[in-house]
């Protein structure tokens, strides 16, 4: 986690670069639009040009404004959360809220650009902008619950969780979409409102997940569940640190005429995703072991 603090306080560092420049440019665009000079007198003969430069200006003022207001709230946030307990997710709400108010930013910029005004425009398009609303309802809904879970302390970026019969490791939260990617790698697109509207399992929280092998064995009248069962606690005692092995369990789902359909699973921390995949290696290499040592007999 002191890694996260210290990678945002790094980007935070370059943003506060790029900020002195654009107050510097403001600035230069303030005093060609107002003193008395060469340039403010031939934008004064060229009505059209003079818009584009208010323009300019209410846009770099506007979001100079919101880097600020987004510069003093990561900075209260991070100097009064333990290292701990730092969120990539809040980091990514106030971005999110930043382009936001940028883009309608943009959009009163572009109208002055064009000498209409503002306030006029918007009240003339009333009945325009309720249609508007109310045929992009299910879009403004998804990105309002994009924003609730941005700020929620119950999802991070990482945690892996289980959405209907979809489950995988949170990639990416957008203000559409809650982005997920499943342990076989496909990305799993779920739309925000489903996310707060559904059952949610997170299983990073308890800082453990299930991980579940099922496979078929051939039929044996010899077949002892308990060496079996013995035999693949032994392979998961070599990860002692990772794996819970007092919660290994081996269970039959169904028998068959030939064959035995059975389930071993077992809690493992979450986080470690390279060794969660040897130790899923080791598990299967030794159900192939079992299933070739049950051919010879």
């Amino acid at each position: 986690m002191n890694d996260i603090k210290t990678s945002i306080r790094s980007k935070e560092n370059r943003r506060r670069g790029y900020f002195f420049l654009k107050l510097i440019l403001l600035i230069l665009l303030q005093i060609a639009y107002v003193a008395d000079t060469p340039v403010h007198r031939f934008l004064e003969e060229h009505a059209s040009l003079t818009n584009l430069l208010r323009a300019g200006i209410f846009l770099l003022s506007a979001h100079l404004v919101i880097s600020l207001g987004r510069f003093i709230t990561l900075g209260i946030y991070l100097k009064k959360t333990a290292e701990t307990k730092v969120q990539p997710n809040f980091v990514l709400g106030i971005n999110r809220i930043a382009t936001i108010l940028n883009f309608f930013a943009f959009l009163i910029s572009l109208m002055l650009a064009f000498g209409i005004r503002p306030l006029e425009f918007l009240t003339s398009i009333t009945i325009v902008a309720a249609a508007i609303a109310l045929l992009t309802k299910e879009y403004i809904t998804n990105i309002v619950n994009g924003l609730i879970l941005m700020f929620s302390e119950q999802l991070e970026i990482g945690d892996k969780i289980n959405v209907g019969n979809k489950t995988g490791f949170i990639r990416d939260i957008t203000l559409v979409n809650t982005v997920l990617k499943s342990e076989t790698g496909e990305l799993i697109f779920i739309p925000n409102s489903m996310i707060l509207s559904t059952d949610v399992v997170n299983y990073s929280k308890n800082n453990t997940h299930q991980v579940v092998f099922d496979a078929e064995i051939p039929y044996s009248s010899d077949l002892q569940l308990n060496q079996l069962e013995e035999s693949l606690t032994q392979v998961l005692k070599e990860y002692g640190d990772l794996v819970l092995t007092e919660g290994a369990q081996l269970n039959i789902l169904e028998r068959k005429s030939d064959n035995i359909l059975m389930r071993y699973q077992f809690p493992i921390r979450s986080g470690e995703k390279i060794k969660e995949a040897q130790v899923r290696k080791a598990i299967n290499q030794s159900f192939l072991n079992w299933k070739n040592e049950h051919k010879k007999v």
